[in-house]
């Protein structure tokens, strides 16, 4: 039994049921909805405006848009599958709530330039809802970083202890990540707001529409001006989720790191029972959920970016049908983003407590402190490269020994050259080392205070 056909007279007969289903995106735009009809609206409007149709039929039609809309939201408006998609199915809703008038709608429009606006209208907003959620990430970030000045940990280079750091500087680099996302978001987003309403099929329309009108009604910042661009144009969407992969990326190296802390070997923080959850057969587990999925929910972000690419490069002009695999993809890649900004938010909230004596030990149980012996060197005229070379046969005699550089005595010291004297011992104190890194957006607490007020204006001021 095939299906009834939604197409001209063109067509004899009807698709074959399991082709229908294939075609059709109904189960998944149905997402743009909303959108859609608020663009039908801002097109009918349009379509009164200049003349194409009645005062008063443009205003049937904006109403009835309207009573979809509530029907939509109050779950008496539920389209199947033989509408093939949303554009179809409100279209044949409208003309049974209004008549022959619903007809009228689709004049001067394609579903190709329909389609587009809709994603449109539906990208800006979640774009939106994103820098707003990043600017959330990034006050628990700041509130933590605020907390833990003075709070000392690991630096880390190829995963090897290197030097130590405070731990405020360690959060403020992913603010600072954040930040960037927060801004590229907003560079994106004007590329979005552009409309290509009114570019019909491909190639503009004989009607005497006004494309402006529509776009200032829509928000729009813009249109575009070429059809064919207008309607095969998927560069925002690419740009957007190449955005949806750094976020996450950004997302999944700070989770990395909190996997890390958590584990008995590093032992940096406490998981709260609110963000953790056990195992089925080992009562004494408690396990990072949060992190590890969202590091694994990376991988799908950046899926969707390559699909996004493969999909677009072989396109010649103008519409194809393969761009409806556009929608899931960014649907999906929204959904995680949102999802996973707001669970890493909570996990720092009040998902993890930072064990400040232990990391107190950790910084003062390894040789991170090497590089500043070298610098108290080169301090005292020694070349650095010698000084370098010098350092390193002391950590190497240290070795043998089970020595830390703090456990020499001043003779050793001496004994390896004579530039070294009794300072030597505040020099490499793990405060006075993270202290004395006081150059620009370095780790010195003058310097993460200075940060910190900088980081607090820009988040109330952006």
């Amino acid at each position: 039994m095939n299906t009834a056909s939604t197409w001209s007279q063109r067509f004899e007969s009807a698709l074959h049921p399991a082709i229908a289903r294939f075609n059709a995106s109904i189960h998944f735009d149905m997402e743009l909805i909303e959108y859609d009809l608020t663009g039908s609206q801002a097109h009918a409007q349009m379509l009164a405006h200049t003349g194409i149709i009645t005062p008063d039929e443009g205003a049937q039609l904006v109403a009835g848009l309207e009573q979809i809309r509530q029907e939509y939201r109050q779950g008496e408006f539920q389209p199947g599958i033989d509408a093939e998609d949303v554009h179809f199915a409100v279209e044949r809703r409208l003309t049974e709530l209004v008549g022959s008038v619903g007809k009228k709608l689709h004049t001067a429009r394609s579903r190709n330039d329909q389609v587009g606006t809709d994603t449109r209208l539906y990208l800006r907003e979640q774009i939106t809802q994103i820098r707003h959620q990043l600017r959330a990430f990034q006050g628990i970030l700041l509130t933590l970083a605020e907390q833990h000045v003075e709070t000392l940990i690991p630096g880390y280079t190829h995963l090897q202890r290197a030097q130590p750091v405070s731990l405020a500087h360690h959060l403020l680099a992913y603010l600072q990540m954040a930040q960037r996302d927060w801004e590229r978001l907003g560079e994106i987003y004007q590329r979005v707001n552009v409309s290509p309403l009114g570019c019909g099929a491909l190639a503009g329309t004989t009607f005497p529409i006004d494309r402006h009108y529509t776009a200032q009604l829509l928000g729009f910042g813009g249109v575009y001006a070429n059809s064919l661009d207008g309607v095969s144009d998927r560069d925002f969407a690419i740009e957007f989720l190449g955005a949806a992969s750094l976020i996450m990326v950004h997302l999944s190296r700070l989770s990395e790191e909190v996997i890390l802390w958590a584990s008995q070997e590093f032992g940096f923080v406490t998981l709260t029972d609110s963000c953790a959850t056990g195992s089925s057969i080992m009562p004494q587990k408690k396990n990072p959920d949060v992190p590890e999925l969202v590091r694994g929910k990376t991988g799908r972000v950046l899926g969707h970016l390559q699909a996004l690419l493969v999909l677009m490069k072989g396109l010649p002009l103008a519409y194809n049908k393969d761009l409806q695999e556009d929608k899931e993809a960014i649907f999906d890649a929204v959904k995680t983003v949102q999802s996973c900004l707001e669970a890493m938010t909570i996990l720092l909230r009040e998902g993890l407590v930072f064990r400040t004596e232990r990391l107190a030990e950790a910084v003062a149980e390894d040789f991170s402190n090497a590089t500043d012996v070298a610098d108290y060197l080169a301090a005292k005229g020694v070349p650095f490269r010698e000084a370098y070379n010098l350092v390193g046969k002391v950590v190497r005699t240290c070795l043998v020994a089970g020595k830390l550089l703090k456990d020499l005595s001043l003779e050793e010291w001496q004994a390896l050259h004579p530039d070294f004297a009794a300072d030597i011992y505040q020099a490499i104190e793990p405060r006075q080392v993270v202290a004395a890194r006081n150059s620009y957006g370095g780790t010195g607490f003058a310097q993460v205070r200075q940060a910190l007020q900088a980081a607090r204006s820009q988040l109330s001021i952006d």
